[in-house]
């Protein structure tokens, strides 16, 4: 269990979101509290993941959806390796999807960007002094899902997956290279193979072959 906070120590804050100038506007309204103190940011999940657990900050802000991953996977990383960093992911989209996956991997908060400037700085307070930032009714509602009998196994797996991950396992499925999916989706070839190596991982596959006929059965195509 962490220990109190003194009420003199500032709450060690990292953010995370790969749009610069929403990034330079948490920094900005974190930084003119005194009592938060910014020790890192980035736009990029991967580089986020090892800069947190490595300064070990009060609590990470991270940003739900990232060109390499998401928010929601630096935060399941993240605890796994230092349960006492608390989480709070920041997202665009209010989906039931992305909020069980949130409370799964251990975030204390999910709060849409719409929320208010002061209305953040108190959650990030609260978060930092234990409490959680998710509705209570959200998590009863996560809890029900959980308590559903199974479903079929191909949506299992799907679930698995971000609905990027989704949707470049079906343009596999269908044959593209990785190039035209890159095309097809306006992303980087870069982008499209570290996608790819996810959901290998997470399909629990490791060649692009075995993706391609798993995705044409979860799929039906």
């Amino acid at each position: 269990m962490s220990q109190p906070r003194e009420h003199d120590t500032p709450v060690r804050v990292y953010l995370l979101d790969d749009h610069e100038l929403v990034r330079r506007g948490l920094h900005d309204l974190l930084s003119a509290e005194p009592d938060l103190e910014i020790v890192g940011e980035s736009g990029s999940a991967r580089r986020a993941t090892a800069d947190i657990i490595r300064l070990a900050p009060d609590v990470a802000v991270l940003d739900g959806r990232l060109p390499d991953g998401s928010g929601i996977e630096v935060c399941r990383d993240v605890r796994a390796a230092n349960p006492d960093i608390r989480a709070l992911i920041l997202t665009s989209y209010d989906d039931d999807e992305a909020l069980f996956s949130a409370i799964m991997a251990g975030a204390d908060g999910y709060v849409l960007k719409q929320i208010a400037g002061t209305d953040l700085v108190d959650g990030i307070r609260s978060i930092a002094g234990g409490r959680s930032l998710i509705d209570p009714s959200l998590v009863t509602r996560v809890m029900e899902r959980l308590r559903q009998p199974r479903s079929d196994p191909r949506a299992d797996k799907l679930a698995l997956l971000t609905d990027q991950e989704q949707r470049i396992l079906e343009h596999i499925a269908e044959g593209m290279t990785n190039r035209q999916i890159a095309q097809t989706m306006f992303l980087a070839e870069k982008t499209v193979k570290n996608y790819i190596t996810n959901l290998l991982a997470k399909l629990g596959v490791e060649r692009r072959t075995q993706a391609a006929v798993l995705g044409a059965k979860l799929f039906d195509k």
